[in-house]
C-alpha cells in the first residue's frame, strides 16, 4: 500500500536547512569564539583555537556573581510565578464570573507589550514608590512576564481537566487541599513544571527590564552587555554566552518533552 507521507521535494529541503542555519549559524560562532587564541577582535577563520579562557572565566569573580545574581533572580521569580500563574489559571479556568475575559487579557497584558514599556513602568512606579533599586526590583519586573508563562500553560492544561473529578472528589468527601493534590496535581503537574522551566529561561535572558529595575546591580545578560564594549578578553565574553545557551536550552527541551503528551488527561471526557 502506497505511504500517505511523501518524500520532500529537494527545494523545500533546501529552504528549511537555509532558515535552519540562518537562526542557528550565529550561535554556533559563539561556540568557536569561546575558543579562538585572538583576545581583541574577531577575525574569521580565527588564528588558532585554545581552551586557556575556560580557565579564564572560571577564576574570574564577577561573572560568578553575575551567574548567582541571575540564578537567583530567575528561581525566585519562577517560584513567584507558579503561585500566582496556577491561581490565576483556576480562577479562570474553574468558574465563570463577568470581567473573566478582561482578567486573562490584563495577566497575559505584561508579556504583549515591548520589554521597553514594561521596564520604564517599573521603573516609574519604584521611583515614585522611592523603592530602592536591589536584587527585589529586578524579581519583581522579571515576575511581571514570568507570572504569564505559567499562566499560560497551566490555564491551558485546567481547561482539559474533566470537572467529573472534582465531583467525585468532593462526594468522597474530600477537602480542598486533598482534591487538589490527589485530582488536580498530577493532571496539572507537567505543565507547571514546563511553565516553570520557560519562565526560569525568560528571567535568565531578560534584558530589557532588567536594565530598568537593576541600578547597579549585574545580571549575567547585563554584565555580557558591558563586557562587549571591551577590547580585552572577548573570547571570555562569549564563553559565558555559551553557558548561557546551554543553561536556557536545557529547561526549554525539557518543557517540550514534558508538554508534549499533555493531551492524555485523566478523566477527560469522562
Amino acid at each position: 500500500m502506497r505511504s500517505d507521507l511523501q518524500s520532500a521535494p529537494l527545494s523545500l529541503k533546501i529552504a528549511a536547512a537555509a532558515g535552519l542555519l540562518f537562526l542557528h549559524l550565529p550561535i554556533l560562532l559563539i561556540f568557536v569564539y569561546a575558543f579562538t587564541t585572538e583576545e581583541k577582535s574577531y577575525q574569521w577563520p580565527p588564528p588558532g583555537f585554545t581552551t586557556q579562557w575556560l580557565a579564564v572565566t572560571w577564576n574570574r569573580p564577577d561573572v560568578w556573581q553575575a551567574l548567582g545574581l541571575s540564578v537567583q533572580v530567575g528561581a525566585i521569580s519562577t517560584a513567584i510565578a507558579l503561585v500566582l500563574g496556577t491561581l490565576c489559571a483556576a480562577a479562570v479556568s474553574g468558574s465563570k464570573f463577568f470581567g473573566r475575559e478582561t482578567i486573562s487579557l490584563l495577566v497575559i497584558l505584561p508579556i504583549a507589550l515591548p520589554g521597553i514599556i514594561t521596564g520604564i513602568a517599573l521603573r516609574s512606579a519604584f521611583s515614585l514608590a522611592e523603592i530602592p533599586f536591589s536584587m527585589w526590583t529586578i524579581i519583581l519586573g522579571h515576575a511581571t512576564f514570568c507570572v504569564v508563562v505559567v499562566y499560560n500553560n497551566a490555564v491551558a492544561r485546567f481547561r482539559r481537566v474533566s470537572g467529573s473529578l472534582v465531583e467525585a472528589s468532593m462526594d468522597l468527601d474530600a477537602n480542598g487541599f486533598q482534591t487538589f493534590r490527589y485530582c488536580i496535581l498530577p493532571n496539572i503537574g507537567t505543565a507547571l513544571v514546563a511553565g516553570g522551566m520557560l519562565a526560569f529561561a525568560l528571567s535568565f535572558d531578560e534584558v530589557i527590564v532588567t536594565t530598568f529595575t537593576a541600578g547597579q546591580q549585574q545580571t549575567l545578560p547585563i554584565w555580557m552587555l558591558e563586557e562587549l564594549v571591551r577590547p580585552r578578553q572577548r573570547p571570555v565574553t562569549n564563553v559565558v554566552a555559551m553557558v548561557v545557551v546551554l543553561v536556557t536550552l536545557l529547561p526549554i527541551l525539557a518543557a517540550y518533552y514534558l508538554t508534549r503528551d499533555g493531551d492524555q488527561i485523566a478523566g477527560s471526557g469522562k
